[in-house]
């Protein structure tokens, strides 16, 4: 400090540069917070694309499988043949 009590002109540059550090240090931290937040957003909304495509394919699986029912009723080759729905009804 100078005769008046003041801050020198090296101190309150050596008091400004430390809070420049301590901003820069802050910024850096909340920027990887926000690219870390963001990476791990993309692999969520990924799974939840993956997950939507599957259950939909499994929906399609047993649509295919109930029309091929429908249309094993409707043979008229199998008219009158009982078939048997468990396996120890053979």
């Amino acid at each position: 400090m100078d005769s008046t009590g003041r801050p020198t002109l090296e101190e309150t540059a050596m008091a400004m540069s430390r809070r420049e550090i301590a901003k820069d240090a802050v910024q850096q931290g909340v920027e990887a917070a926000i690219t870390t937040g963001g990476r791990i957003s993309a692999i969520l909304f990924d799974t939840a694309r993956r997950v939507t495509t599957e259950v939909g394919a499994f929906g399609t699986e047993l649509f295919e499988i109930t029309e091929a029912s429908r249309r094993a009723g409707e043979d008229p080759d199998d008219a009158g043949r009982v078939t048997p729905t468990h396996p120890q009804d053979h």
